[in-house]
């Protein structure tokens, strides 16, 4: 019975790495990085996470690489002109204490020039950098659809009056 309480234990150990898809950096937390499946014709992808911040100084995501596409921007959403449009921006604060959160329709990072269309249940590289807690190296997992969409199928937005992406 030791022998195999001891041998379940040691493949807990290796196993939960593998399955963990929370990052430590500094006082920065980032959890779960998730991009959404898309048609194996787009061009271009996004990325969205969430970053806590359990330190006493605030930091900023100034930018953000991957092997997988030409270029990764951080973007967000904004409304302009009755339209809700993306832009780039050169950074986002993380205040001390606080969560800052990626998702659809708000901060992302977009990803240009996808190399090879974007597999359900993979995971690639990419690298987040913050100006103090430096250089961070995450898995983003593609998934069919964006975590907790279940539970909310009826709220899709694609028909709403000013949801344009340029």
């Amino acid at each position: 019975m030791r022998k195999t309480l001891l041998a379940f234990a040691a493949l807990l150990s290796f196993s939960a790495p593998l399955l963990a898809h929370e990052y430590k950096a500094g006082d920065l937390e980032i959890e779960h990085p998730w991009s959404l499946l898309l048609p194996a014709v787009s061009a271009n992808g996004a990325a969205y996470f969430v970053v806590h911040n359990h330190g006493k100084s605030a930091d900023r995501l100034v930018g953000a690489d991957t092997e997988r596409a030409a270029s990764a921007e951080v973007h967000e959403h904004v409304m302009k002109d009755g339209m809700m449009k993306m832009q780039k921006v050169e950074g986002v604060d993380i205040p001390a204490g606080g969560t800052l959160t990626f998702a659809p329709g708000h901060y992302h990072l977009m990803l240009f020039g996808l190399k090879k269309p974007l597999a359900d249940g993979e995971r690639f590289p990419v690298t987040l950098h913050f100006q103090k807690a430096g250089d961070v190296k995450v898995e983003v997992e593609v998934q069919k659809q964006a975590p907790g969409a279940a539970e909310h199928d009826d709220h899709d937005m694609s028909d709403m009056p000013g949801m344009k992406m340029n």
